[in-house]
C-alpha cells in the first residue's frame, strides 16, 4: 500500500513539473511572436503606401509631412527620361533609378519641372568626397543658413543594395532618415561608407569632367527634364 501511494504521489510530482515547463514555453513563444509583430509592423525604411494620407508615421523630424509616391503625379516617368543641369562649366545628365527609389525620384523629376532647381548652387564641395547641391535658400546671395534649406517637405528612406560609386547621385539628409528632401549629392569617388544609409536614385550619364570642375557656389542655370537618349 505504501509502495503504491509512493508511486502515485512521483506521477503527480512529474506531471505538475511536465505542466510548469508547457505553461512556461507557452508565455514565452507567445511574448516572443507579440514582440516580434511589434518589430516587424513599421519597418523604418518601408515608403508609405501609395495614396495614403499623412499620419502620425508619415511626419519629418520638423512636423513637415514625410511624401509618398501618389504626390508627384507628374515624376513618374523617370525610367524613360533624364536631367539635364546646365552649368556655366558644361552640362552634367543624370540618368534615374526608380526601381530602388521611385518616390525620391518623382520628387526629383517634380522639382526639377517646376523649376525649383534653377538657379541654385553646389553649396558644398568635398574633394575626393561630394559635391552637393539643390537648397533654395542658396539662391540668395545673403542667406548665411544655406544647406538647411528644402521643398517644404520629406521623403521616405528608400536604402537599397546600390552602391555609391564614382558618379552616384543619392539624397542629402540629417540625422534622420526621412529628412531628405530636395538637397542631393553626387559622388567623386566610390564612397563605401555610405552604402546602404543614404537613398541612391541615380547616376551621371555623362559630364563626369564637369562634375570633377565643380567648385563651391557654381550655379545651377537650369536643371530639365528630357526624354532619355542614352
Amino acid at each position: 500500500m505504501n509502495r503504491r501511494l509512493m508511486i502515485v504521489s512521483v506521477v503527480i510530482g512529474v506531471l505538475a513539473i511536465m505542466a510548469l515547463v508547457i505553461g512556461g514555453c507557452g508565455v514565452s513563444q507567445k511574448n516572443g511572436n507579440a514582440q516580434g509583430k511589434s518589430k516587424s509592423s513599421t519597418p523604418a525604411s518601408t515608403p508609405a503606401a501609395k495614396g495614403s494620407s499623412p499620419t502620425a508615421a508619415q511626419i519629418g523630424p520638423d512636423g513637415k509631412p514625410v511624401k509618398t509616391l501618389a504626390d508627384f503625379p507628374d515624376g513618374q516617368d523617370g525610367a524613360n527620361v533624364e536631367a539635364v543641369i546646365k552649368t556655366d562649366k558644361g552640362d552634367i545628365v543624370l540618368t534615374f533609378f526608380p526601381d530602388v527609389a521611385p518616390v525620391t525620384v518623382a520628387s526629383f523629376i517634380h522639382l526639377a519641372r517646376t523649376g525649383f532647381y534653377n538657379g541654385t548652387t553646389f553649396h558644398r564641395v568635398v574633394p575626393g568626397f561630394v559635391i552637393q547641391g539643390g537648397d533654395p535658400k542658396s539662391k540668395d546671395p545673403n542667406a548665411t543658413d544655406v544647406g538647411t534649406g528644402g521643398p517644404g517637405y520629406y521623403l521616405p528612406p528608400e536604402f537599397s543594395s546600390r552602391q555609391h560609386l564614382t558618379g552616384t547621385l543619392a539624397m542629402a539628409r540629417s540625422s534622420s532618415p526621412t529628412s531628405g528632401g530636395s538637397q542631393f549629392y553626387i559622388c567623386l569617388a566610390p564612397q563605401p561608407s555610405l552604402d546602404g544609409q543614404y537613398t541612391v536614385f541615380g547616376q551621371v550619364a555623362s559630364g563626369m569632367d564637369v562634375v570633377n570642375k565643380i567648385t563651391q557656389g557654381d550655379v545651377m542655370r537650369s536643371v530639365t527634364i528630357q526624354p532619355k537618349t542614352q
